[in-house]
């Protein structure tokens, strides 16, 4: 199914289906980076402890860990598009309940919902990419997730920057008189209706269709893809490779029947997932501001620097686009673990060294020059190599028969993680520090280098039926 095979491919609609399904990546980023700004509002207007404040920032993440979970196996029954479509309603509904939340358990409802539009979004996005576009091409295209989530990101970061710099700060009136942290909320629904009304312009995967039996509709789906005769070698490729075990899928094809244990593939997926949270990328998109400020930055600097941050990760991805399917995955994710392992340490020794001035870190203007540096360096190791190759992977890794299975399990475990990894962030903050805490960042992406070397097999130009899990 390679692109230069000198079948026809239709490149305007692939580009179509990769923008609107990416549009999700774009929600995923914005909702999750919204945040990052408003908690000065979320802890005056709710009163929040350190560990409210955590609880508050971490709720989204119970709904996507949930979202995750359901998704794969939803999308096996309903359609991939169709789960996406549900996605886009409660981006919608999180966003109007967020902004206009009138106590801390009402707010943490309307991100719990928003939660399940991401964890559905982020892993449905690059399977359904990677289940359309050829094999040559899948890496790069399924990439342009990251892209989008690093651009949702951005995007939040960059309104949250200009609303607060409109109305004087976060929590001073705004338009209708409501603050502008409730605004930086609301302006999530420009982008999720958008990301609704476009997902009827795209077709449904041609796989799950000939999963469910519609063969015409996937012959179809094909035909305008790749051209008549390649279809039609797509739909028996697939057909074949469900044939040996055509059943409707469900959770225990996780289980091998011959060792009764969990297929390695599975393992592998869940490690994946797991370490991209346990490296604490999002304690930078989630905390930024907060975490600038409390080294001496003032707000409007520390909503500056996200923006710094973010428009490199943008680099970053565009970069992993250019490299993915020439390098391939694994050395560019062993790459992103020796390269997060140092920058990480160099961040948590410039804290080390700061003072405890006024109840806060200070830093010497050299070493917080150092880290800011550092830090950047870290944001573009990851957004080179594990923000969008775990995606990837997620995506093509899997077996046809367990595609939706081990997604749900490895998607549940990758917002898990997440959600442990920023909830427990305000506390280890105070108990143990800034800098013993980055340094279990490190840790981490130190450990996460040998996870890659054993247990991650190369997925670079293989076809999706040739998986084996």
């Amino acid at each position: 199914m390679a692109a230069d095979s000198g079948q026809h491919v239709n490149r305007a609609l692939i580009a179509m289906i990769v923008i609107v399904a990416t549009i999700g990546g774009f929600m995923f980023g914005y909702d999750s980076g919204v945040i990052n700004g408003t908690q000065a509002g979320l802890e005056t207007t709710f009163a929040l402890s350190s560990l409210g404040t955590g609880f508050t920032v971490g709720a989204i993440l119970i709904g996507s860990s949930v979202g995750a979970f359901m998704a794969g196996r939803l999308a096996d029954n309903l359609g991939r598009r169709n789960v996406m479509m549900i996605a886009a309603v409660l981006f919608i509904v999180s966003a109007l309940g967020a902004g206009a939340a009138t106590s801390a358990t009402m707010f943490v409802l309307a991100r719990i919902i928003g939660g399940l539009g991401i964890g559905a979004a982020s892993v449905l996005a690059p399977v359904y990419i990677s289940e359309v576009v050829p094999a040559n091409v899948r890496g790069r295209l399924s990439s342009v997730q990251q892209i989008m989530i690093i651009t949702g990101l951005t995007g939040a970061f960059v309104a949250n920057w200009y609303l607060a710099r409109i109305a004087g700060s976060s929590t001073a009136p705004f338009w209708l008189d409501y603050p502008a942290w409730r605004w930086m909320f609301w302006m999530q629904v420009i982008p999720a209706a958008i990301y609704l009304v476009t997902l009827f312009l795209i077709p449904e995967s041609p796989r799950f269709l000939v999963l469910k039996g519609r063969y015409d509709e996937a012959q179809a789906v094909l035909t305008r893809l790749f051209g008549s005769a390649e279809a039609t070698r797509k739909v028996a490729e697939i057909r074949g490779s469900l044939s040996a075990d055509a059943h409707r899928p469900k959770l225990s094809d996780l289980i091998d029947k011959a060792s009764g244990k969990v297929r390695p593939i599975v393992w592998t997926g869940i490690g994946l997932a797991i370490f991209q949270q346990f490296v604490g990328i999002n304690i930078v998109f989630y905390y930024g501001s907060v975490l600038w400020q409390s080294v001496g930055f003032s707000e409007s600097d520390a909503l500056l620097i996200n923006i710094l941050s973010g428009s490199l990760s943008i680099v970053a991805c565009l970069l992993t686009v250019a490299l993915v399917d020439k390098v391939g995955r694994k050395p560019l994710l062993l790459i992103g673990s020796a390269g997060m392992t140092v920058t990480l340490a160099i961040v948590g020794i410039c804290f080390a060294s700061g003072a405890i001035v006024e109840g806060s870190l200070r830093l010497s203007d050299q070493n917080g020059l150092i880290a800011l540096i550092a830090a950047n360096a870290y944001v573009v190791f990851f957004n080179l190599s594990w923000g969008p190759i775990m995606w990837v992977m997620l995506g093509e890794m899997f077996p046809t028969q367990i595609r939706g299975s081990g997604l749900a399990v490895a998607g549940f475990a990758q917002w898990f993680a997440n959600f442990a990894i920023s909830v427990s962030f305000p506390t280890m903050a105070i108990s143990l520090g800034l800098s013993l805490t980055y340094g279990f960042y490190a840790l981490s992406a130190f450990v996460s280098f040998f996870f890659v070397w054993k247990m991650v097999s190369e997925t670079r130009g293989r076809e999706l039926e040739d998986m084996e899990g």
